[in-house]
């Protein structure tokens, strides 16, 4: 079993108005830099939220952040946290903003080569600023675990790295901060968090029927309140349910003692550090193909899914595992996120490429038995057009 240590290391306030209780979780001498995005959160009251809270604490802003954040940008906002002496971050968005963040924080601090960080995957991390979140989308979980995922623009290079010295401190989760966030995100989101908990669930049995139930229980709420997000933008608690489920998707918990497949993840990062797609669009994207490449590996996971959270009632696992995958395809595009290559222009000429930034990221054993080889990703390619 996995340390559960990291469960209790990122404090969480959660609900409406915990934007308010910012002050109390910062040190009274900080110099902070507020990190976000595009500019939204001055648009929808969320940045004078914060920089309300912030009353007497000294504080700048590095805005711009990418939604696929460019490791270009993070060492310009290295730049400015040395120049400005700062020693707390705060991140205000999504999970881009958190990424982001998370990589500015260690670079700080890192002696040398900033692209080291990505490189040993977090193994060259040794310190890191402190941070804080403010989170704005409902998605990734990168505000409760030690993940940041990169982008190195001039060589469309997608990687991750992990360091519990980027561990967010704490992390204010506010539903009502998600009210005015696109369509576009909002699908993105719900596809990004559906997709986490399949990717620790849909592998082999294990007996591991606590976890199971804790991921039934996760999909069953995003599947149920996916949709409402988009009918009902200011239904607050659907967008708390949304929140909680992406968070406790991905910050450990539901992964203790199981396997993990994160084939859909790797290859979806390359599609969109190659292509510049959404990375949910490339989790819908690639994840039907997946399992209809592995259907005879998955399908007892694939067919408990089916029963127990789709409420598939076929007596066939096979046929169960297959209407499984048909049923999820159809929930992404519920969500307004296509599922095929071609639905975003792309066709075979984008196979070798990813292939080829697979092996050069040494990829090349990938899904929760590791049997996955760059072959066989060319031809989860192909079923993905």
């Amino acid at each position: 079993m996995n340390n559960f240590s990291f469960f209790n290391n990122t404090k969480i306030l959660f609900g409406e108005g915990q934007i308010a209780n910012l002050k109390a979780e910062i040190p009274t001498n900080a110099k902070v830099m507020i990190t976000f995005g595009g500019g939204s959160i001055k648009k929808n009251g969320i940045f004078e939220q914060v920089t309300t809270a912030l009353a007497d604490i000294n504080w700048v802003e590095f805005g711009g952040i990418e939604p696929n954040p460019h490791y270009e940008t993070c060492l310009k906002a290295v730049e400015r946290v040395k120049a400005e002496k700062v020693d707390f971050l705060l991140a205000v968005g999504g999970g881009s903003v958190i990424d982001a963040t998370k990589f500015i924080a260690a670079a700080a601090k890192h002696q040398g080569d900033a692209w080291e960080i990505i490189q040993s995957f977090g193994g060259a991390v040794q310190n890191a600023l402190p941070i804080g979140c403010v989170l704005t989308l409902a998605a990734t979980g990168s505000e409760m675990n030690p993940t940041a995922v990169v982008t190195r623009a001039d060589t469309q290079d997608k990687l991750f790295f992990n360091s519990d010295f980027v561990r967010p401190r704490f992390s204010i989760l506010d539903p009502q901060t998600t009210y005015t966030l696109p369509v576009r995100q909002v699908g993105n989101g719900v596809v990004d968090s559906f997709v986490h908990v399949l990717e620790q669930y849909v592998t082999y049995p294990v007996n591991a029927k606590v976890q199971d139930r804790f991921a039934e229980g996760l999909l069953s709420t995003i599947l149920e309140d996916g949709p409402k997000a988009l009918l009902e933008p200011k239904n607050y608690e659907v967008r708390a349910n949304l929140m909680w489920a992406a968070t406790m998707a991905l910050n450990g918990l539901i992964a203790s003692g199981v396997p993990g497949d994160w084939a859909t993840h790797l290859i979806g990062q390359e599609l969109t550090g190659l292509y510049g797609l959404d990375h949910g669009q490339t989790l819908a994207i690639v994840m039907p193909a997946v399992w209809t490449y592995k259907l005879a590996q998955k399908r007892e996971k694939l067919a408990q899914y089916g029963r127990r959270v789709l409420n598939i009632n076929e007596a066939d696992d096979a046929v169960v595992a297959e209407q499984a995958i048909v049923r999820t395809r159809e929930f992404f595009e519920s969500m307004g996120v296509k599922t095929h290559l071609a639905d975003y222009g792309l066709g075979a000429e984008v196979i070798t490429p990813v292939v080829e930034k697979l092996q050069a990221h040494q990829f090349t054993q990938l899904g929760e038995r590791g049997d996955i080889t760059p072959a066989d990703v060319a031809k989860i390619l192909e079923l993905a057009l």
